[in-house]
């Protein structure tokens, strides 16, 4: 698997949110920009939960400087149709407002955009608006003739393993506490308006984040195809009580979700990693995936780099590659209740105290083991898959970029979540909004400064109104009224094969 041929097939494409921010560090409250195109048909660039929640998607492509290329010129045509707005370069979100306040993404009238929108509205419902405003990079990747048991055995080692990835990239140590309002947090007051933890990587990835009791209860098994659908699919159609006193409809008929079960749709299934797949028009992606397969994977646990201009960088992109081909290549036993516990709390403790000295982990297979020897054990394996890489590209690109990172566990102020702090404390009175309004400002600026030529603009206008144009076709097309579609759309035997 080694081989030139098989390493130089690797393909990978970035998903990018940013929150739109206003120049005092609120949020954006105003609609996407029209100049951006139809978030609901655009290629490249969409909103994620809320109206004010960017998300920017490159192609899939064969090297790292062509994605962030991609992803530079992306970024570059939303600046220019942004006005006097800034995109937020922090994972936690710029100060926010009321809870009811923070803007639903909006598609148009179609069927499909209105399901995209309940659907949101119910991530409100279950979980607070404010927690949807949390933003990150998602890494999709993938390798010639793994097959779907090949990805399953990645997936594994990547969920044993992936606390290094916070360890290594977190840069989320802090935040405003209008994110917190009115909850229980356990975070310490850094100054007027910021938390922190002081040895934390990525709040983003911790108990604050992306987390809930009820998904909690999900028993997803990541041995098999089978047993992954079958326990998502269990999920997708068992009522679950909390969510059932919501309701679908008000009396009203307003809609607050698409269903009552414990998840509304796959992508309520929150994890740090997913086996994917793409999907036709209109098809349930768990049905994509049980009769095609594993495509590719997506990583899903990375902050914004407030230090990269596009939220990662070279170095980053090239780690992550020798990690997953290390998580790939290693062996993979199957995994048990009690191992997916412990990597669950080896994620909470290294998001809360990942920088904190002599920190101790759980090994599903040898016990009690400090962070750094394990972390240490684990770019030791990386280091011959970064040497493959660069066997295949040519130079030692990738021997490079693991070195430089692998500095951070001999000297944890390297981490971006240290940076962030010292930062924060040297030139910003340790406001976290303060600092990330700066920050956010600076890389405006750069963005704005580099050239766009003619045809890339000529280019993303056509992008953008060949989108508007889509939706409207889509919403002349329908034919069938919207609770007909969501019924429809649930269905459990769609999820089958």
């Amino acid at each position: 698997m080694n081989d030139q041929e098989t390493l130089l097939g690797i393909r990978r494409g970035i998903e990018k949110e940013s929150l739109r921010a206003l120049s005092g560090g609120g949020l954006a409250l105003t609609p996407h920009p029209l100049a951006l195109g139809s978030a609901l048909t655009h290629p490249h660039i969409t909103t994620d939960y809320s109206e004010s929640q960017l998300e920017l998607i490159t192609g899939v492509h064969a090297g790292v400087d062509d994605v962030l290329g991609e992803l530079t010129e992306i970024h570059q045509a939303v600046y220019r149709a942004l006005a006097d707005e800034r995109l937020w370069v922090s994972s936690m979100p710029c100060e926010l407002p009321a809870d009811e306040t923070i803007p639903i993404a909006r598609y148009g009238s179609s069927n499909v955009a209105r399901a995209k929108s309940v659907y949101r509205v119910g991530l409100g419902q279950r979980y607070g608006r404010r927690m949807q405003t949390i933003s990150g990079i998602h890494y999709n990747w993938s390798l010639p003739g793994v097959s779907t048991e090949g990805y399953f055995g990645a997936i594994r080692n990547f969920r044993r393993d992936g606390w290094l990835l916070l360890y290594l990239f977190g840069a989320s140590p802090a935040l405003c506490d209008s994110f917190v309002h009115d909850r229980d947090h356990g975070l310490q007051r850094l100054a007027d308006h910021t938390l922190y933890l002081p040895h934390a990587t990525s709040l983003r990835m911790g108990r604050l984040g992306y987390q809930s009791d009820a998904q909690a209860s999900i028993a997803v098994s990541y041995n098999c195809l089978e047993s992954y659908a079958a326990s998502l699919q269990e999920a997708l159609s068992r009522p679950y009580p909390a969510y059932e006193a919501i309701g679908v409809q008000t009396p009203g008929g307003d809609y607050q979700q698409l269903s009552t079960s414990l998840l509304q749709i796959e992508n309520e299934f929150y994890s740090t990693i997913r086996a994917k797949r793409v999907i036709r028009s209109g098809e349930r992606p768990l049905h994509a995936l049980r009769e095609r397969g594993v495509e590719y994977i997506e990583v899903r646990l990375m902050d914004l780099d407030p230090f990269e201009p596009v939220g990662i960088g070279a170095d980053a992109i090239r780690v992550l590659d020798a990690f997953l081909l290390h998580c790939l290549q290693s062996p993979s036993p199957e995994d048990t209740p009690d191992e997916i516990a412990a990597n669950a709390r080896n994620q909470h403790r290294v998001a809360a105290r990942g920088r904190e000295p002599g920190l101790v982990l759980e090994h599903w297979q040898r016990g009690d083991r400090s962070l750094a020897e394990w972390a240490r054990e684990i770019l030791a394996g990386c280091a011959a898959q970064a040497k493959a890489l660069d066997a295949a590209h040519g130079g030692t690109a990738y021997t490079e970029a693991l070195r430089r990172v692998a500095e951070r566990l001999d000297h944890p102020e390297l981490c971006p979540s240290a940076r962030v702090l010292a930062v924060m404390a040297q030139d910003f009175g340790h406001s976290h909004v303060r600092f990330i309004r700066h920050q956010s400002d600076a890389t405006r600026a750069a963005l704005l400064a580099l050239p766009f030529p003619e045809g890339l603009q000529q280019r993303f206008e056509r992008l953008a109104a060949e989108s508007l144009a889509e939706q409207a076709r889509i919403e002349a097309a329908d034919s069938m009224d919207f609770e007909a579609f969501r019924r429809h759309y649930i269905a459990p035997e769609r999820m089958a094969v």
